[in-house]
């Protein structure tokens, strides 16, 4: 893949305000998640449980907001194609449908990735700007951003395989709303029933939450998220693989 094809996944970012919604996804996570960490009483700014308010901020901005905009996102971008004859200008200029997918995963995957890095980034100034007394645990922080980003990614390569395939908009939109509710139920199920979809992996994503009413460390499963993204990876290359001989 080369960066002519990138530029051109970018420019028409631009055209289709998918910047706007990469934004909105920031601003709704930070809002969020920063709302429920600080109001929270065990935000205390003195024991380790602010960092775990925060950490657990981080979780529900993602977990309420990132199904439905990644929903969003991935479909306008994908629209564009459906709407402009995209697929058959990009297969004329040598661009197979499935290279085509895997380039918009990757366009949209460096935003999405600089949404989650950054919100990290700003829950944890938030921490320190508080002068928080506790030590930082940079090791869960840093677990928790990588396994949200993980989840962020394949929830993201779902929704292009989605859009690529089905040209309805309400579909992967109402898909999105879907995975928001699954990923609030999950929270609240035993961990086996947040296996069985992609959303249910924001639970499992977590590095804090409450055990009989007290806030509590949690380690992130890694191992269910490093999985999780090996599937989805080889998945999305076999559906992409699939649409190169398909008329699309």
């Amino acid at each position: 893949m080369n960066a002519r094809v990138l530029t051109n996944e970018f420019a028409k970012m631009r055209h289709l305000h998918v910047w706007l919604l990469v934004a909105v996804l920031f601003v709704v996570v930070a809002g969020i998640g920063l709302y429920t960490a600080v109001i929270n009483p065990d935000f205390d700014r003195v024991t380790a449980s602010s960092w775990n308010t925060l950490l657990g901020g981080i979780g529900s901005g993602f977990s309420l907001a990132a199904p439905l905009l990644l929903a969003a996102i991935a479909s306008r971008h994908v629209d564009a194609e459906h709407q402009g004859g995209g697929w058959l200008l990009s297969a004329t200029s040598g661009l197979t449908p499935g290279g085509l997918c895997r380039a918009k995963l990757l366009a949209l995957g460096l935003l999405v990735t600089g949404v989650t890095v950054s919100a990290s980034v700003l829950f944890a100034a938030t921490g320190f700007a508080f002068g928080i007394d506790a030590p930082w645990p940079a090791g869960r922080w840093i677990g928790l951003t990588l396994c949200v980003l993980v989840v962020n990614l394949v929830v993201l390569a779902l929704h292009i395989v989605l859009a690529a395939r089905i040209e309805n908009q309400l579909v992967g939109i109402g898909i999105g709303l879907l995975g928001t509710i699954l990923a609030l139920f999950s929270t609240a199920v035993p961990a086996w029933i947040a296996h069985l979809t992609p959303w249910g992996y924001y639970a499992l994503s977590s590095a804090s939450g409450y055990v009989d009413g007290v806030l509590v460390a949690f380690s992130p499963a890694y191992a269910s998220i490093a999985g999780l993204g090996l599937v989805a990876a080889v998945v999305f290359a076999l559906f992409t693989r699939s649409f190169d001989h398909q008329e699309i």
